[in-house]
């Protein structure tokens, strides 16, 4: 198990001189973010940010994401043209020494929460999911800006593609899903990368428009379509354990051969549907942390784990859910976890 960051290229406020001052912090999650979804990844992009990566003595080890355009996920006539972009990136990556990439397939939005600065006990500020509030929403005619909202949509064509997806249901979108897999799945076979998906944040529909990658029999379908290994998991602590039918360890040990990227963040769930995310440790939130590592170690889980959102804490100020104070305590104790698991020591708790 290795540690890894998320990081946002040269924009972000959280430098990789301060990622690798995390203790065995070696690995970076990133993803070019200036080329529009659909458009193709360039070698002279994906090497740009390698050196970059490089250059500070990390390692470039997972692109998170390589976007799905939704026209694919909607199946639309020109989604064949899409798709020959995505495949062509695919090969770009593998030939410059990708081996793992991690997309999702959520219509149009992105994780969502309602609230990016709600304040826990102890006064630092977290994400929160409002189940009442969000689902009182009518998305396109309330002035809000949502976590994962595209803004290179306008209103009107937000609105136009927020009805689309209401045309279609589950099963519509596991076919779309199903189409896109069987195009470039033997893409990522000759070129030895592991696609992983990412299950839905949170794991149910929104808006009326359907979500379909959220509990252990949306794995068995995912792996039904192609068992390859390359027809990967992003394990993402977070977004399955929002369910509580969602044995975590469970699922771990089902499709070890199918996790080939960990998302490792705590939260709370709440009454009807809510959750708040809060510190890494298990008795801040309702996943047992240890019980996650040690079901990957059982697997003899070899990827990168990143800590996931993290609070804003000591004052910092950033993008939400990624500062760096609370992401670093998050790896240091996953380390702790770690190291742990690895000699056995059933004290670590």
């Amino acid at each position: 198990m290795q540690l890894s960051f998320r990081w946002y290229g040269n924009t972000d406020p959280v430098t990789l001189k301060q990622i690798k001052q995390i203790p065995d912090m070696k690995n970076i999650v990133s993803a070019i973010y200036d080329v529009p979804v659909g458009e193709v990844w360039t070698k002279d992009k994906i090497n740009s940010l390698k050196s970059s990566i490089e250059q500070e003595g990390l390692t470039l080890s997972v692109i998170e994401s390589l976007p799905v355009h939704e026209s694919i996920k909607l199946g639309e006539a020109n989604r064949d043209g899409l798709i020959e972009n995505y495949k062509e990136s695919l090969r770009t990556l593998g030939n410059s020494g990708i081996k793992t990439v991690c997309y999702n397939f959520m219509p149009v939005f992105d994780w969502t929460r309602s609230n990016l600065n709600y304040e826990l006990e102890d006064g630092s500020k977290t994400l929160m999911y409002d189940n009442d509030f969000i689902k009182d929403i009518a998305p396109v005619t309330t002035n809000l800006n949502l976590p994962g909202w595209d803004e290179s949509y306008t209103k009107e064509e937000m609105a136009a593609l927020i009805e689309k997806y209401r045309q279609i249901d589950e099963e519509d979108l596991w076919k779309n899903l199903e189409y896109f897999l069987n195009e470039v799945l033997p893409v990522a076979i000759e070129h030895d990368i592991d696609l992983t998906i990412h299950p839905d944040d949170p794991p149910w529909s929104i808006f009326g428009i359907p979500r379909i990658i959220k509990t252990k029999e949306s794995y068995q379908r995912l792996i039904s379509i192609n068992s390859s290994k390359n027809n990967g998991i992003c394990f993402c602590t977070g977004s399955l354990g929002c369910l509580e039918e969602n044995d975590l360890p469970e699922i771990i040990k089902e499709f070890g051969d199918h996790i080939h990227f960990v998302h490792m963040r705590n939260i709370k769930r709440l009454d009807n549907h809510s959750f708040v995310e809060s510190g890494h440790l298990s008795k801040y939130g309702s996943i047992n942390m240890k019980e996650v590592v040690r079901a990957l170690k059982a697997i003899d889980y070899k990827g990168t784990i990143r800590p996931d959102h993290g609070r804003m804490i000591w004052g910092e100020t950033g993008k939400a859910g990624y500062g760096l104070f609370d992401r670093a305590l998050g790896a240091t104790y996953i380390n702790g976890l770690i190291e742990g698991v690895e000699t056995n020591d059933s004290t670590i708790s």
